[in-house]
C-alpha cells in the first residue's frame, strides 16, 4: 500500500513537471509568434533620367490650285523638296512614311461651297519620319525654315504635329531601379527601427508598383523620367 502512495506521488510530480516544461515552451512560443507578428512596412522610391531612343515627327505641307491635275504636280513637287531635305540631313528613306493626300474641294462642299475661294483644290499630306537618331532629329527640327524659303507650305497646329518620343530601353534598367527601390525602402524601415528602439528583421513580403515613364517636363518631351516604387514589408523585433 505504501508502494503504491508512493507511485501515485511520483506519477503526480512527473505529470506536474510536464505542464510546467509545456507551459514554459508555449509561453516561449507565443512570445516568438508576437515578435515575428511585428512588422513596419515602408516604401522605397528611385528616379531616373534617360534620353528617349526614338522619335516620331510628322511633317504636313499643303498645295492649292483650280486646276486638279496641276494641284497633284505641285503636291508631288513638295514632296519630293521635303525628301531631299531630310535626306541631305542624314534621314534615311526607311525612315520615312507617307500618308494618304488628303483633297478637300471646296466647290463641292455641301456648306460653305457658296463662299468665295481663291483655289478650288486644296490637297494635304503628312510625310513621318520614324528614327532613333533622336539628337541629330531634333537638330534638322530647328532647320525646318529651310524648306519654307524653298517654297513648301508646311501646316499643321503644334498640337497634332507635335513630335513624340520613346523610351523603349525599360528592361535594361529594370534591375537596377528595384534595387534602388529596395534599398531606399531599407533605409527608412531602419531609421524608423531606431525610433521605436526596435530591430530590424527580414522581409517578410515585398511588392515591386508599377513603372512610370513621363516627360521630365513640357519643354523636354526628348528626357524621359522613370519612376517606380516598391513597397516592403520588415519584422520587428526588441
Amino acid at each position: 500500500m505504501k508502494n503504491e502512495t508512493n507511485d501515485m506521488r511520483y506519477l503526480s510530480i512527473a505529470i506536474l513537471t510536464g505542464l510546467i516544461a509545456i507551459g514554459l515552451f508555449s509561453i516561449r512560443a507565443v512570445s516568438v509568434f508576437k515578435s515575428y507578428d511585428r512588422t513596419v512596412t515602408v516604401k522605397g522610391l528611385a528616379e531616373q533620367e534617360h534620353m528617349a531612343d526614338v522619335v516620331i515627327w510628322p511633317i504636313q505641307y499643303t498645295v492649292a490650285d483650280n486646276n486638279l491635275e496641276r494641284v497633284y504636280k505641285k503636291l508631288s513637287e513638295s514632296r519630293d523638296m521635303v525628301i531631299d531635305f531630310l535626306e541631305s540631313k542624314g534621314i534615311e528613306e526607311n525612315e520615312l512614311s507617307f500618308s494618304t493626300p488628303f483633297l478637300t474641294d471646296k466647290l463641292a462642299q455641301q456648306y460653305g461651297g457658296s463662299q468665295p475661294t481663291d483655289f478650288r483644290y486644296v490637297v494635304i499630306q503628312t510625310i513621318t519620319v520614324y528614327s532613333e537618331k533622336v539628337e541629330e532629329t531634333r537638330k534638322i527640327m530647328g532647320n525646318l525654315d529651310e524648306l519654307g524659303k524653298s517654297g513648301v507650305a508646311l501646316t499643321g497646329d503644334q498640337y497634332s504635329l507635335r513630335p513624340q518620343y520613346l523610351f523603349n530601353r525599360l528592361n535594361e534598367i529594370k534591375p537596377d531601379m528595384i534595387e534602388q527601390s529596395t534599398i531606399e525602402a531599407r533605409k527608412v524601415a531602419q531609421k524608423f527601427a531606431e525610433d521605436s528602439d526596435s530591430k530590424l528583421g527580414k522581409i517578410k513580403t515585398a511588392y515591386q508598383g508599377q513603372f512610370s515613364i513621363f516627360d521630365r517636363d513640357a519643354n523636354n518631351p526628348h528626357i524621359k523620367k522613370v519612376r517606380v516604387v516598391s513597397t516592403v514589408v520588415y519584422y520587428l523585433s526588441d
